[in-house]
């Protein structure tokens, strides 16, 4: 017999889906690049954050992939889809990885996740022009990668702390009153 899903659990990713949607969106208003062409601040990246300490890995994957759809077909195209899957996929794994050796906190992480994002995205360009000099554009995106995942950990890190409880009761509920 499958397994109910309680209302709260669903309210708590419905939750983090629109946040992560409407943080998309306010990020496309903003003109902030760091000064290197495609680099972006990454805000959505705050939920992908409390998801993954607050949630789990599990849950940040599924809120993450559907942002990346909804948000792909209201406002991009199947390559910013693409795009976003290979850099969003490989930041989630490696930060995924580095949260569980509790080697690193969640400034840490997040860092490792801007980079880990970038070269994603990286290999998929490299892989639909069919060439490796797309590469030589990643110490640029290294350091841009960086500094915006060191922001959005630091961020994050206030919205984990803040979130991380009544994010448990919500999800705890079996229905919402």
């Amino acid at each position: 017999m499958k397994e109910r899903v309680p209302a709260g659990r669903i309210a708590a990713y419905g939750l983090l889906l629109a946040l992560s949607l409407v943080l998309s969106y306010v990020e496309m208003l903003i003109p902030f690049t760091f000064g290197i062409p495609g680099a972006k601040l990454g805000l959505a990246n705050l939920t992908t954050m409390t998801a993954l300490y607050a949630l789990g890995g599990r849950q940040a994957l599924w809120i993450g992939l559907l942002r990346i759809l909804l948000w792909g077909f209201t406002f991009g195209s199947p390559f910013t889809m693409l795009y976003s899957v290979c850099g969003f996929g490989l930041s989630l794994a490696g930060m995924t990885l580095l949260k569980k050796t509790g080697a690193f906190g969640i400034t840490g992480v997040s860092a490792a996740g801007g980079v880990l994002h970038n070269l994603g995205q990286l290999i998929c360009a490299a892989v639909l022009v069919k060439s490796p000099y797309v590469f030589t554009y990643f110490p640029a995106l290294f350091a841009a990668g960086t500094a915006a995942g060191i922001l959005i950990g630091l961020l994050g890190g206030q919205l984990v702390k803040r979130l991380q409880r009544p994010m448990q009761r919500l999800m705890d509920r079996s229905r919402i009153s």
